[in-house]
């Protein structure tokens, strides 16, 4: 990644990464042409169905690691708590991504995905966290109750968001918050933080439909360099990023919710389509994240890695995989 001279809590912008466009009515757009989301009946179908998740069986959800390990602040490493939730360590920096420890992403729990797998660490286990990335608005990426835990336990750490969130988080008195639209970058100690695109989508509430940018990050060190998908569909911002700050050691990118097609193809990826983002990122390392944990789609929850890893096997390009259990922590 080119490295600037950054001033702490002040952005600056890359040239080379287009800051997020609205249209007509103030709501975001994607970089690429936005995609059916699929008919009416599709999406009743599909949301009825995550209603009653609570009733179905949890078989093929994500292993959990058998045990807690120390630990280590000296290392670059990467412990994946669950869904998205990542507990990162770059330069002795500590932080999390889309942090979520909720039993349901819903604006009416109980109602609504259930957790199937109880997250690898509790948050009063985690070490001193420095900065908290926040990709996009959903719900079970922004998850309001876990962030105003975090605050407490952890006054001193920065919520770092895309453009329109932060009003969000000081309304529940999260008041430490920056935000960023795609190509500026921040500083936060010895790591440089950049947002940038994804295809995706953003909504909480009723008429609140692309209000607030949804987001990818991207974290380098003076010697690594590390990328969060967030959540997205497959899309030719991959290639540009890993063409202008590519590449990178290691890339986590999310591979399930991606059923039914009609629905989720012009947001989710599929297992075979984040492999090839991976590619397109330059990627040393792919982790899999956004399967197994909750049940999202209408996919089997053991189905995602399994197709995962036979697209590694069948791919040319032969990528190396960092396939965690929920609570396994690796270097990288």
């Amino acid at each position: 990644m080119p490295q600037t001279t950054l001033t702490p809590n002040k952005p600056t912008k890359l040239d080379f990464i287009a800051a997020a466009q609205k249209d007509e009515q103030g709501r975001y757009q994607n970089l690429d042409e936005e995609a059916s989301h699929g008919s009416l009946w599709t999406r009743l179908g599909f949301f009825a169905r995550r209603i009653a998740t609570p009733f179905r069986s949890s078989e093929g959800a994500a292993p959990m690691y058998p045990a807690s390990e120390p630990y280590a602040l000296n290392e670059d490493s990467v412990q994946w708590i669950g869904h998205s939730t990542l507990l990162v360590s770059m330069q002795g920096t500590n932080f999390l991504t889309d942090p979520i420890w909720s039993n349901t992403p819903s604006p009416v729990p109980p109602l609504g995905p259930s957790r199937f797998v109880q997250p690898g660490i509790t948050i009063e286990q985690l070490p001193d966290i420095d900065f908290v990335l926040i990709s996009h608005n959903h719900y079970d990426h922004l998850d309001l109750p876990s962030l105003i835990r975090l605050s407490l336990r952890f006054p001193e750490a920065t919520f770092i968001v895309p453009s329109d969130n932060a009003a969000l988080l000081k309304k529940h008195n999260i008041n430490n918050v920056l935000e960023l639209n795609w190509g500026e970058q921040i500083q936060q100690g010895m790591l440089t933080i950049t947002a940038l695109p994804a295809q995706h989508w953003s909504k909480r509430g009723i008429g609140d439909t692309r209000q607030a940018l949804w987001s990818s990050w991207a974290v380098s060190s003076a010697n690594k360099r590390f990328y969060f998908g967030g959540d997205s569909a497959y899309f030719s911002g991959y290639s540009l990023i890993g063409e202008t700050l590519g590449p990178f050691d290691l890339v986590a990118l999310p591979i399930g919710a991606y059923q039914p097609r009609a629905m989720m193809a012009s947001s989710h990826m599929n297992p075979e389509e984040a492999l090839q983002a991976g590619i397109d990122l330059k990627a040393s390392k792919i982790l899999p994240i956004h399967y197994g944990t909750f049940d999202l789609s209408d996919e089997p929850l053991d189905e995602p890695l399994i197709r995962f890893e036979a697209a590694l096997q069948s791919t040319t390009s032969k990528p190396n995989s960092l396939i965690l259990q929920i609570g396994e922590r690796q270097a990288f």
